[in-house]
């Protein structure tokens, strides 16, 4: 199937996307592959990963480094946005997607492909955000799914990829599918697909079980300018280490686990679990400052805008129009969101107990109920009988009616 003669693949090292190398080329009619590994902060050593798509017949391997990026113009915004998908999942793997696809639009222009690959099923959410994302930055762009294509099971892959002397795998002695990048970790499939099964311990890596967490709680002082994050206990840190810091701080308290069911875009329920420390406890701060320094009025509009922002993003629409839009809005909301927050880490618990800003709306004159209070109570009367003016008008009307 010729439909391609060079292919930018986004290659993580797996099965299906080293076995998509030898089928690009073989059964597509593929005359040069190249893949992109990226780095994204998950710790794991990429020089292997650089090699293994070399021996399976890659024509060039390319690692790029994209962690500063990733954080600062993917996960930052969505901070800013308070994004939780279904108030609950913070995108930590989601964010992920449009980047990758950036780059390989990118390495595809650079080395003069005509098309780009990625090792997604049909099944799950990647497929979509890959393909909608390269759509965006380069239409014209072919866009290959090889394993959403070949209808191989798991066995006729690896054993396809044996004839073209790609190592079978060791027996995998873990039954989880676990995504990882420098905001978190996602787990799935294996036991979790009983939404009944408790997990066990052994699932989690960034988090500690809440019996070995410490016996005495410990306090983070978070800074923002603008709605980022720019320091840790009045520590300046560049958005990467921040990221690191806080992970391992919050972490070591066993907070920053989520167990849902969630909505996939494909119409499908699926049982994820995720950690990510660093980024629950973030968006959690950022709210709580936004409500010292925002107008009522700019903060409840606010909230609808970040439910419909976090699923254009979990639905791979991080280049569209809309999304676009809202950033505007989002941008202007976060020039009075400079101030500090410290939360109290216990025992799984991530509290938020204080907050200052310069541009705090807080007047003590007018929240106090002591001798200092400067609020016209009197004024109360008049106000509550204009408010109340439409309920009272249809009451009467109400009983008015035969």
């Amino acid at each position: 199937m010729g439909r391609a003669k060079k292919v930018v693949l986004a290659y993580s090292g797996g099965v299906d996307t080293s076995v998509c190398i030898p089928y690009l080329k073989h059964e597509w009619g593929v005359e040069e592959v190249i893949t992109l590994a990226a780095d994204l902060g998950q710790g794991d050593e990429l020089e292997p990963i650089r090699v293994k798509a070399l021996k399976s017949g890659a024509n060039e391997s390319i690692v790029a480094d994209l962690t500063t990026e990733f954080i600062e113009n993917y996960a930052f915004p969505s901070i800013q946005a308070n994004a939780l998908y279904e108030n609950r999942y913070p995108l930590s793997t989601a964010l992920a997607r449009p980047l990758i696809a950036k780059r390989l639009v990118e390495v595809a222009a650079e080395y003069g492909a005509d098309a780009v690959a990625h090792g997604c099923t049909g099944k799950g959410n990647d497929q979509v955000r890959f393909d909608v994302a390269i759509a965006a930055l380069n239409p014209d762009i072919k866009v290959l799914a090889p394993a959403r294509e070949w209808g191989m099971s798991r066995e006729e892959t690896i054993a396809y990829g044996e004839r073209y002397g790609i190592e079978s795998p060791v027996k995998k002695s873990s039954p989880y599918s676990i995504d990882r990048n420098l905001l978190g970790r996602s787990i799935e499939a294996g036991p979790l697909e009983d939404p009944w099964h408790e997990p066990l311990e052994e699932i989690y890596l960034l988090t500690q079980a809440i019996a070995n967490t410490p016996d005495e709680p410990e306090y983070v002082n978070i800074s923002f300018e603008q709605g980022l994050p720019t320091a840790l206990n009045d520590t300046p840190l560049a958005p990467v280490e921040l990221i690191s810091q806080l992970n391992e701080t919050v972490g070591r308290h066993g907070v920053g686990r989520i167990d849902m069911i969630e909505n996939r875009l494909v119409g499908i329920k699926s049982r994820e679990i995720y950690e990510a420390p660093a980024l629950i406890v973030l968006i959690q701060a950022h709210r709580d400052l936004e409500s010292l320094v925002l107008t009522a009025d700019v903060s409840h509009y606010k909230r609808g805008i970040e439910e419909t922002y976090s699923q254009l993003v979990y639905n791979g629409l991080w280049y569209s129009p809309l999304k676009l839009a809202l950033d505007a809005f989002i941008q202007q909301t976060q020039t009075r969101v400079t101030g500090k927050v410290r939360v109290k880490l216990f025992k799984g618990t991530a509290t938020v107990v204080a907050r200052q800003a310069e541009t705090s709306l807080y007047t003590p004159d007018l929240a106090t109920y002591g001798a200092d209070d400067q609020f016209d109570h009197k004024a109360a009367e008049g106000f509550i009988y204009v408010w109340g003016l439409p309920t009272r008008v249809w009451s009467q009307k109400l009983r008015q009616t035969p």
